[in-house]
């Protein structure tokens, strides 16, 4: 089990825009976990789904200057890509490669969040993950 990813993290420009989108685009809960008025730095906890269940969790900061990141692109597995596909645009983020199939696996699509975040959507068809 050594080498997998097991979170992952969001920078945002405006927090309150990330959040609404990340929340009202798929749905995750998202709570404030740290705080810089308590000598750490404001965090936001992200819930992607049940416990249990097949995928992983992760946290959202405040871009800074100094800290400007390229994205570690991850791919989020949905159920319908077109309804997913809708709810990022209508959520205000764009779709920078449409809806392709890829064989044996499923439908995706590139999207980018409403922070300039690029991140990817699945819609698992023959493939499952292990």
């Amino acid at each position: 089990m050594a080498n997998r990813v097991m979170h992952f993290e969001i920078q945002a420009d405006n927090i309150d825009r990330a959040k609404k989108f990340y929340e009202r685009t798929f749905g995750w809960s998202i709570e404030k976990m740290m705080s810089a008025d308590e000598g750490g730095m404001d965090y936001w906890g992200l819930k992607t789904g049940p416990d249990g269940t097949p995928g992983i969790n992760g946290g959202m900061y405040q871009r800074t200057p100094d800290r400007k990141l390229s994205t570690y692109e991850c791919t989020i597995t949905v159920e319908d890509l077109d309804a997913a596909i809708g709810a990022v645009k209508n959520n205000g983020g764009t779709i920078h490669q449409e809806k392709m199939e890829i064989k044996d696996v499923g439908l995706f699509a590139v999207c980018m969040d409403t922070e300039g975040n690029t991140f990817g959507l699945m819609q698992p068809m023959n493939w499952k993950p292990r």
